[in-house]
């Protein structure tokens, strides 16, 4: 485990394969959901993926977590904590190294807005809450949250694993932006499907970078 200091506290970041990566220029940072923590069926499933393609993972546990705290702050401060983590990495454990950055419903998120500060290579989201569960069932596009998707740079490949029922919606497929649907709800519960449908996409990247 490592401690980073954020301007909003402590955060906790876990590392997976730091050791024995065989492709030493690239590694997965994911962060959690907005009332979880990072040992969620789809988190560990990813991150189970990525070190099976050689690649380091971090997976980051956002201060207000470390702290006790269910519900998380505004978002200004959980990007500038992920961004605080992620300039720590790249200084340190990870120097060198170019950071896909991710994570799950309210990780995905913050992923997506700091994509283009974070200078990310792809962007991972797994079960992205495109609306709250009343505006979509109302079928009311007025507090998507589409602009966070749109905000990762074209040129930056991005991942949505979704499942079928999510009753956060099902987010589009964009420039440079796939969608994999996979059974289940928001809670995305299958590991395999969430593997099967991690893997080749990572692989893709990974060996365009390597390539």
């Amino acid at each position: 485990m490592i401690d980073v200091q954020t301007p909003h506290g402590l955060a906790r970041v876990r590392l997976e394969n730091e050791q024995d990566s065989e492709r030493d220029g690239l590694a997965l940072v994911l962060g959690h959901g907005a009332g979880g923590g990072v040992s969620s069926t789809d988190l560990r499933a990813t991150t189970e993926a990525a070190v099976a393609l050689g690649l380091t993972v971090a997976l980051v546990e956002q201060p207000y977590r470390v702290a006790g705290r269910r519900s998380p702050p505004a978002a200004r401060q959980l990007d500038t904590a992920w961004l605080s983590v992620l300039d720590a990495l790249a200084a340190g454990r990870l120097a060198g190294r170019r950071l896909i950055v991710g994570g799950r419903s309210s990780g995905a998120r913050v992923a997506c807005r700091t994509a283009e500060l974070a200078g990310a290579t792809g962007v991972i989201c797994l079960a992205f809450p495109l609306l709250p569960p009343g505006a979509a069932r109302q079928g009311d596009p007025s507090k998507s949250r589409l602009t966070e998707l749109e905000a990762v740079p074209s040129a930056i490949p991005v991942l949505i694993v979704q499942g079928e029922r999510d009753p956060f919606g099902m987010p589009p497929e964009g420039e440079n932006r796939s969608v994999v649907r996979i059974p289940g709800t928001h809670t995305l519960g299958s590991g395999t499907a969430v593997r099967s449908a991690v893997s080749p996409w990572l692989a893709v990247l990974a060996g365009a970078l390597h390539g």
